[in-house]
C-alpha cells in the first residue's frame, strides 16, 4: 500500500491501537544513525516497521498541540506531561513541498516532541517593559547573592529556575497592577515574556570568572588593585565569549541533534507553568503550593544543618568515633579527607556535585593508593586540599617566591618547591585527559557534521522549529563583529594600562584556542549535558608562554577559558529562544545586557566582601567564608605561573607522571567508538569518555560525600520516581529542586545578617557544632607528621 506523508497540521485523527513507527525507513536515515550512535538521546530499540505500516502510525498525541491556541496559557489544553511518557523513538513525519527540499513537522527526538510546541505565534508581544524590569531586577539579585554565597563552603547557588518559578506570579501581578495607559498595552504576561527574564536569570547565575583573579591578586599576592582595573578586567573577559557565541548558530543552535538537555526542561517547565497557571486543581496540590511548601520545610530544615548542629552537613560520623585516627579520618573525612562517608542532612551539601562513576575509580581507588604509598611525598600532607603546601607540610607561601607580579628564583630556591596533595595531582591528571579524550571523541564522532555544516544556514534545516523561527530576523553576523571588537579593545586597554604583564600577542593566542575547542566542548554539552572544564590546559599553555608570570598566566587562561564558556552558554540559552520561538535579536540583547550589568554587581559585592567581612579567604573564617574557588585558583597560578609546568611536569620532574594523562584520554574513547559501530545496539555507545573525567572536575574542594549523596538522591529521583511514580515526577521533580534551593538560599541569608554578622555573632557552643571540628580530618593532620626543623621532599630543586 503506498503510504502518503503524514502531517501533525492538518491530520488531527484520533487512531486507536496504534504501533510505533520503526526506525530507519529510509535510506538516507541509516548513514544519519550510524554516524550518531553516540547520541544517548536516540531509541534505537524500537521495532522494523512492518511492509503495511503506514507512516501515519505515530504513537503521539499531537492533536493536542493543535488545541494550543496560544502559550500564554490561559485556556490551553497543551499538556506536556501525556507526552513525555513514551520513551521509543520515532522519525519524524514530512511535509512534501513543491520543491525538492522536505521539512520535518516534528523533530525526530521524543524528548523534544515531548517538551517543545511546534507550534508559535509571531504575534506575541515580547519586548515589554515588564519584561524589562523583572530581568533587571533578577539581574542585580541573583548576580549579587550567587557572588556572596561562592566565598562560602559549602556553597549555595540561586539557579535560574528560581527565577522561572517566581518570575511568573510578579509577571501576571505586574499585569494587573501597572497602568494601563503607560506600562501595560501588551496584554497578558505571556511565556516569551518569561523565557526572557529566565534568560537574563540564567547568563548571570555563575558569577565573573575573573573575580577569582581579582581576589587571588588580594589574598595571594598581597596587591591593591583598582575600581577601574577590576571592572574592565571583569567586563571585557565575561562579554567577549558572546561574540564567539554568533559563530556557533549553525553548529550549536540550529540542528535537531543538539537538543540540549537543559533546554528541554526548561521548556517543559515553561509549557506546564504558563499552561496551569491560575486554573484550580482537584486533584493536585498546585504547582505553585507545592514549591512554597518545599521552600518552607527547606528554609526551616537547614537551621539544623546550618546552625542548630553544623555536625550534620558533613556527617562524617566514622571520624567522630576515632578522631586521632588519621586513616579513618583521610578515608571518611569531609574537610581534608576523601568523604566516604556517603550521607548528609544538608542540601546544599547534595547539590554540590553531579558524577559518581568517575570518582569511585580515579579518588576512591587511585588516590589512596597514591597516598598511602607516600607517592610524591604526598603522606606528609592532608589527603585532600586545594591548597599548596612547602616542604615542612605548611600551606606554600607565594609571597615568598614572586617579588613585584613576577617569580624569583633566588627567592624559590631558597624556600621550598610545592607540594600537592594526592586529590589534586589526580584531578590535574584528569583535566589533562579530558583535553585529549575532547579532541578525540569530537574528531570520532561528529567530524562530518563540522564539515557539513560550516557552509550551512537556519534554512538549510528540517527541523520545524528552525523553519518557525524563520519568522523572525536573525542577528546579523556584525552584531557580533562589533561586540567582540569593543571588548577585545577594552582586554588590550586593561592589560597594557594596568601591570599584568600579559602582551597583546598572548590575549591573541587565547582567543584563539577558545575559538577552536568551542565547537567541540559545545557539541559534546549539546548532547550530553556535562560541561568539559579545559581551564587547566589554558592554564598549562599559557604558564608555557609566560614563564615565570603568574598575573599574566590567571588572566590569559580567563580569557581562554571564559571565550569557550561564554560562547557554550550564550548559544545554550540561544537553544532554549530557538525551542520557545523568541526574537533572536532581543535574546541577544537581553543576554548581552545582563552580563553587562552582572560584571559590574559582582565586582562591587566582592570588594563590599573584602572591606566588611573579617579574615575573608582564610580556613578558620568563623562563617565559613573560605573562599574556596579562591584557593584553588591561587593554587593553580602558583603552581603554573609562578613556578611553572616545566619545574613539575615535563619530563624528569616530581609530577612527569602525569603527562601519561594526555595519552589515556586520547586512547580511551578509539575502542568504545568501534565498539558501538560494531554493536550498534548494545550499552557500547553510551560510555562518554570526556564526560567520564570531565565530571569529577569540583575535587578538590569537593569530596565524595558531595558526589555520593548526590547519586543516592538522584537515584531516587531520576530513577525510581521517574520509572515508577512518572505523573509525580514530571509534575513535581524540578519544582521541588527549585524549592530546596531557594528554602537554603533564604535561611543562609537570614542566619548570616540575622545570627552571624551583627557584633561579631552569635554562636552555639555545644558538642553537635564542635565534634566535626575536633578531629584529624578537620586539623588537616597528614599520616606523616615531620618533626619541628625538618624538611621533607628533594634535598636540591631549581
Amino acid at each position: 500500500m503506498e503510504t502518503q506523508p503524514y502531517s501533525s497540521a492538518t491530520n488531527i485523527t484520533a487512531l486507536q491501537n496504534l504501533r510505533a513507527r520503526g526506525v530507519p525507513d529510509v535510506p538516507e536515515d541509516v548513514d544519519f544513525l550510524m554516524e550518531h550512535l553516540n547520541d544517548p538521546n536516540f531509541d534505537y530499540y524500537a521495532a522494523l516497521p512492518s511492509p503495511t505500516s503506514s507512516t501515519t502510525e505515530v504513537h503521539e498525541l499531537d492533536h493536542k498541540k493543535i488545541e494550543m491556541s496560544e502559550y500564554s496559557g490561559g485556556t490551553s489544553d497543551f499538556d506536556v506531561e501525556s507526552r513525555v511518557e513514551s520513551t521509543r523513538y520515532s522519525t519524524a513525519s514530512r511535509t512534501v513541498t513543491l520543491s525538492t527540499f522536505e521539512y520535518d513537522d516534528e523533530s525526530p527526538y521524543p524528548e523534544v516532541r515531548a517538551a517543545v510546541a511546534s507550534i508559535d505565534d509571531p504575534t506575541m508581544h515580547v519586548n515589554t517593559f515588564r519584561m524589562w524590569f523583572l530581568g533587571i531586577f533578577y539581574t542585580i539579585l541573583i548576580s549579587a547573592l550567587n557572588q556572596f554565597f561562592s566565598m562560602r563552603y559549602p556553597s549555595i547557588i540561586i539557579t535560574a529556575i528560581i527565577a522561572q518559578l517566581t518570575a511568573l506570579p510578579l509577571g501576571k501581578g505586574m499585569e494587573r497592577v501597572l497602568p494601563t495607559t503607560r506600562f501595560n498595552t501588551m496584554g497578558p504576561f505571556n511565556i516569551k515574556e518569561h523565557v526572557l527574564i529566565t534568560v537574563m536569570a540564567n547568563v548571570v547565575v555563575s558569577g565573573a570568572y575573573a573575580t577569582d583573579i581579582i581576589a587571588t591578586q588580594k589574598v595571594f599576592y598581597n596587591q591593591t588593585l583598582t575600581t577601574s582595573y577590576q571592572l574592565c578586567l571583569v567586563l571585557s573577559t565575561q562579554l567577549i565569549g558572546f561574540s564567539l557565541g554568533g559563530l556557533l548558530r549553525r553548529f550549536l543552535v540550529w540542528p535537531s541533534s543538539m537538543i540540549w538537555p537543559g533546554a528541554l526542561v526548561t521548556s517543559a517547565l515553561f509549557n506546564t507553568l504558563h499552561k496551569s497557571y491560575g486554573k484550580p486543581e482537584s486533584r493536585h496540590v498546585s504547582r505553585e503550593k507545592f514549591f512554597c511548601i518545599a521552600l518552607g520545610c527547606s528554609f526551616i530544615w537547614y537551621w539544623v544543618p546550618g546552625y542548630l548542629w553544623t555536625g550534620l552537613s558533613v556527617f562524617n560520623w566514622v571520624c567522630w568515633i576515632a578522631p586521632n585516627n588519621v586513616a579513618v579520618n583521610t578515608l571518611f573525612g569531609t574537610s581534608t579527607g576523601l568523604g566516604m562517608g556517603i550521607l548528609t542532612f544538608d542540601w546544599s551539601m547534595i547539590s554540590y556535585a553531579n558524577t559518581v562513576v568517575a570518582l569511585v575509580i580515579c579518588f576512591w581507588i587511585i588516590t589512596p593508593i597514591i597516598y598511602f604509598t607516600n607517592t610524591w611525598f604526598t603522606a606528609y600532607l592532608p589527603m585532600s586540599s586545594y591548597l599548596t603546601f612547602d616542604n615542612t607540610g605548611l600551606s606554600y607561601d607565594a609571597a615568598r617566591v614572586v617579588a613585584n607580579g613576577s617569580f624569583d628564583v633566588a627567592q624559590y630556591e631558597a624556600y621550598s618547591p610545592v607540594f600537592m596533595t594526592a586529590t589534586m595531582a589526580v584531578a590535574y591528571g584528569v583535566a589533562f585527559a579530558a583535553f585529549s579524550s575532547v579532541v578525540v571523541h569530537t574528531f570520532l564522532w561528529y567530524r562530518r557534521d563540522i564539515v557539513r555544516r560550516l557552509k550551512s544556514s537556519l534554512r538549510d534545516e528540517r527541523d520545524v522549529h528552525s523553519r518557525l523561527m524563520q519568522a523572525y530576523p536573525e542577528v546579523p553576523q556584525w552584531w557580533y563583529v562589533i561586540l567582540g571588537l569593543v571588548m577585545l579593545i577594552l582586554l588590550f586597554i586593561t592589560v597594557e594600562i594596568f601591570p599584568t604583564d600579559l602582551p597583546i600577542w598572548a590575549v591573541c593566542v587565547a582567543l584563539a584556542l577558545a575559538a577552536l575547542l568551542a565547537i567541540p566542548v559545545g557539541m559534546l554539552q549539546a548532547i550530553t549535558n556535562q560541561q568539559i572544564a579545559l581551564n587547566v590546559m589554558f592554564e598549562m599553555i599559557g604558564a608555557y608562554l609566560l614563564p615565570g608570570k603568574p598575573i599574566a598566566v590567571m588572566i590569559f587562561k580567563a580569557s581562554a577559558y571564559m571565550g569557550t564558556n561564554q560562547a557554550v552558554g550564550f548559544a545554550g540559552d540561544l537553544k532554549l529562544g530557538h525551542y520557545m520561538k523568541v526574537p533572536p535579536r532581543l535574546m541577544f540583547t537581553a543576554q548581552v545586557l545582563a552580563a553587562f550589568l552582572s560584571s559590574i554587581v559582582v565586582t562591587l559585592v566582592q570588594e563590599w566582601m573584602f572591606a566588611n567581612i573579617v579574615d575573608i579567604c582564610t580556613p578558620t573564617q568563623p562563617q565559613f567564608f573560605t573562599c574556596p574557588s579562591t584557593g584553588t585558583f591561587g593554587s593553580a597560578s602558583l603552581l603554573w605561573g609562578s613556578i611553572g609546568p616545566h619545574r613539575l611536569f615535563s619530563p624528569g620532574a616530581m609530577y612527569s607522571p602525569l603527562l601519561w594523562f594526555f595519552a589515556v584520554g586520547a586512547l580511551l574513547p578509539i575502542p568504545f567508538y568501534y565498539l558501538a559501530r560494531r554493536f550498534p545496539l548494545s550499552y557500547w555507545r553510551y560510555i562518554n569518555i570526556p564526560v567520564f573525567f570531565a565530571g569529577i572536575g569540583a575535587m578538590p574542594p569537593a569530596t565524595g560525600i558531595n558526589f555520593a549523596s548526590w547519586a543516592i538522591v538522584g537515584f531516587i529521583f531520576q530513577w525510581f520516581m521517574r520509572r515508577y511514580h512518572f505523573r509525580w515526577w514530571m509534575r513535581y521533580n524540578y519544582i521541588l529542586s527549585a524549592g530546596l534551593d531557594a528554602g537554603v538560599t533564604l535561611s543562609l541569608i537570614v542566619i548570616f545578617f540575622l545570627l552571624q554578622m551583627p557584633k561579631g555573632g552569635i554562636t552555639l557552643n555545644w558538642w553537635g557544632n564542635t565534634v566535626w571540628q575536633n578531629t584529624a580530618d578537620a586539623m588537616g593532620t597528614p599520616l606523616y607528621v615531620m618533626p619541628p626543623g625538618q624538611t621533607f621532599g628533594p634535598s636540591t630543586w631549581s
